[in-house]
């Protein structure tokens, strides 16, 4: 399961919906916050970056030295919050050891949120009324949608508990319509007998960030599995390092009937849903949802969906 055909369909209706925002004379503006020297983050910021330019979207972005203080950090979220310019905001996470990262959930405007970051947009997901579906959740059920991989009562199985990804990625299963009525089981660092969870599933998906944690025997024939992970593995090699899944790829797509390969999988799906979602949020905040509809009522779209 390759992402970035389903990406390219997906950057259509961004370009369209882009055009009938600058049509009523709003234009989409990102602001980011990085604060992290991980070269894994600083390279996904630039490629979001990189992103909104070709799309003609203006960025605000903001790079704070992991051991500054936890109140420069929220200065900053407050301020770019209350900036008028922006329209959509997004703070990179993990964030450092000494931040507090609930307090900076707090200082995220609900309305500017396209990841699903601020309390309230959680909550309101796991209800069942979202202002915004957080990306790489977003990124898998295009991927099973793209692919024709049902969901309804199928068992799913969910590798991680971590609230950017996993914690909504399983409320989605779970609700009532396309892309749910799943029955899901979330595994973490204290499940017991990891293999007996995962050879039970129809779907499997993995964001535990740990290399080749699955493999072949602990899949049963004809499962799905979505392998959100990107691990780098240093090596003694001209390259020197070598990127794979938390799914040991080989042994597992020998019985999968449908795998996602890492990296190209799940990754550009994400990068274009950011986009996707900057233009959601920004067209909520005006009031231009019916507008958008109108303009591309064949779309896919996961978003609006909700």
């Amino acid at each position: 399961m390759r992402g970035q055909p389903l990406a390219e369909d997906l950057r259509t209706g961004v370009r369209e919906d882009l055009a009938t925002l600058r049509d009523h004379g709003i234009t989409p503006t990102l602001g980011t916050v990085l604060m992290s020297d991980d070269d894994a983050d600083k390279a996904f910021m630039n490629r979001k970056h990189e992103l909104c330019e070709k799309a003609g979207i203006p960025t605000k972005r903001v790079d704070i030295p992991p051991n500054e203080s936890a109140e420069e950090l929220y200065r900053t979220v407050e301020r770019l919050g209350a900036d008028d310019d922006v329209t959509s905001l997004f703070v990179q996470v993990p964030l450092p050891d000494h931040i507090e990262a609930s307090a900076v959930r707090n200082r995220v405007p609900p309305t500017k949120d396209i990841d699903c970051f601020a309390p309230e947009n959680l909550g309101r997901l796991v209800v069942g009324d979202p202002w915004v579906t957080p990306v790489t959740p977003a990124a898998v059920l295009q991927l099973l949608a793209g692919y024709d991989i049902e969901t309804r009562g199928k068992d799913v199985v969910v590798i991680g508990r971590n609230t950017a990804i996993c914690k909504p990625l399983a409320n989605l299963f779970l609700a009532h319509g396309p892309g749910g009525d799943a029955t899901v089981t979330i595994c973490h660092t204290a499940t017991t007998d990891l293999a007996a969870k995962t050879q039970r599933a129809d779907i499997l998906v993995t964001a535990a960030g740990v290399p080749r944690l699955v493999d072949g025997a602990m899949i049963s024939d004809g499962v799905s599995i979505i392998d959100i992970s990107v691990n780098r593995i240093d090596l003694d090699t001209e390259k020197g390092y070598e990127l794979v899944g938390d799914v040991d790829f080989e042994s597992a797509k020998v019985k999968a009937s449908a795998i996602t390969p890492v990296p190209g999988g799940v990754g550009p799906l994400t990068l274009t849903l950011i986009l996707r979602n900057i233009v959601d949020v920004t067209a909520r905040q005006a009031g231009l949802k019916a507008a958008l509809l109108e303009s591309d009522s064949e779309r896919c779209d996961w978003a609006w969906s909700q």
